[in-house]
């Protein structure tokens, strides 16, 4: 049956069936162009997959930095004496174990308190010279940023009251000077001092605006680092705020505190983790804003390719139109037929893009590192859809509004 044998039905049946025979009509022309189609909705697809990249790389940096911070040290604050080579310093500058105390009993704020002092030293492990980064840290140390104890155990409050020469090596220069076996119970030389060692830790994370733990590095209690250096200040203090909330406060505070304590020229620096969340937040908008102009690039192309089609197949279809006036159909539904054909042909890249956004992900993330989660939101198919919708009725109104206004009579006329 033709097309006007099925307008004239239509008709009849009344709108529920004219509205079934347009949809007919219009899945019909894409058939009929099944290449001109091919070609518009590859745009639409790449656009429609873009936004969901977009949205998926997005939260997954946001959750990736988290968990590093989450893994160095949830709510940190770290601060330290800024040595200025333009004036003289002065031991009284430095921060020292009594500040810590000051910090813990008068900042209400804070819940851990925990410093550090490096030095490097060179070590003899079975003939081999190896530099590591010696790191005194005092009791609360571990409550802070967590340190991963791969064998043997962490310092014990007994070891610090009785001045025990215990030590932890890292991971990396257990790999180095014991080849890969078990370094616990063995004795290394520090300086003149003989360290038994009692563990072997990793970072949960590397050092994020902190650098005190290196690859080779050897972990003592504080009293004895002053035996090695001969100096007992403190290099780098660590405060853990209550909550995330009072970040900001205990920030302020310990800057207050440490410069009432040490009145003069002397200047600290007291930073938190929301630099690392600011660059991340830069990196993140960085990449969404290219995704972005890739998306809209795309999809402005596609949206041109859908006009281009639209308006070739109102040229094409000129006569058919004529006749469907003829036989009865308003401008409405001519504009409605082709304003469909137009979201269809949107329709069809934006599902095909919402499929190729869902699977880069799946295949990229068995070559991701295994602290890297990626994250989907179910939200961003429907954002894509939406929009490559959208993208086609804007698009694809010209051509529609311009077949609604075809004459009947010279449109039967057309060759």
């Amino acid at each position: 049956m033709t097309f006007v044998a099925l307008e004239a039905q239509s008709r009849a049946l009344g709108k529920t069936t004219l509205r079934f025979l347009t949809l007919e009509i219009a899945c019909d022309s894409l058939r009929r162009n099944r290449l001109r189609v091919f070609l518009a909705t590859i745009g639409v697809t790449i656009g429609s997959a873009c936004i969901i990249l977009v949205v998926t790389v997005s939260l997954t940096a946001r959750s990736y930095v988290m968990n590093q911070i989450e893994a160095l040290g949830s709510n940190l604050i770290y601060a330290n004496y800024v040595y200025n080579p333009n004036r003289p310093s002065s031991l009284d500058d430095d921060i020292n174990l009594s500040d810590l105390q000051a910090v813990k009993a008068e900042i209400p704020e804070v819940s851990e308190v925990a410093g550090t002092r490096q030095m490097p030293v060179t070590l003899e492990i079975e003939g081999n010279q190896i530099p590591a980064n010696v790191v005194g840290v005092t009791e609360r140390f571990q409550a802070i940023r967590k340190l991963t104890i791969l064998r043997g155990r962490y310092f014990e409050a007994d070891d610090a009251r009785s001045h025990a020469r215990v030590c932890l090596v890292s991971a990396g220069l257990a790999q180095r000077g014991w080849s890969g076996a078990s370094p616990v119970g063995e004795h290394i030389r520090l300086g003149e001092l003989q360290f038994q060692i009692i563990g072997v830790f990793t970072q949960r994370v590397s050092s994020i605006g902190t650098n005190e733990i290196q690859r080779e590095s050897v972990l003592v209690p504080f009293n004895q680092i002053t035996y090695l250096s001969g100096e007992d200040h403190v290099w780098l203090m660590y405060a853990q705020a209550r909550t995330p909330a009072e970040v900001p406060v205990v920030t302020r505070s310990v800057y207050q505190l440490l410069k009432s304590r040490h009145p003069g020229p002397a200047a600290y620096r007291v930073q938190n983790l929301d630099a690392v969340l600011q660059v991340a937040d830069h990196v993140a908008f960085a990449l969404k804003s290219v995704m972005l102009l890739i998306a809209l690039i795309a999809m402005v192309s596609s949206g041109t390719g859908i006009m281009n089609i639209m308006l070739a197949s109102v040229m094409e279809r000129t006569q058919e139109i004529g006749i469907r006036r003829a036989v009865g159909a308003r401008p409405c539904h001519i504009l409605f037929q082709f304003l469909l054909e137009a979201v269809m042909i949107s329709l069809a890249g934006g599902i095909a893009g919402v499929a190729l956004g869902l699977t880069i992900p799946t295949f990229i993330k068995p070559m991701l590192q295994d602290t890297v989660t990626v994250q989907f939101s179910w939200l961003s198919p429907f954002l894509a859809l939406l929009v490559s919708c959208l993208f086609g009725l804007s698009f694809g109104f010209l051509p529609a509004r311009r077949a609604a206004r075809l004459d009947p009579a010279e449109s039967l006329r057309y060759e």
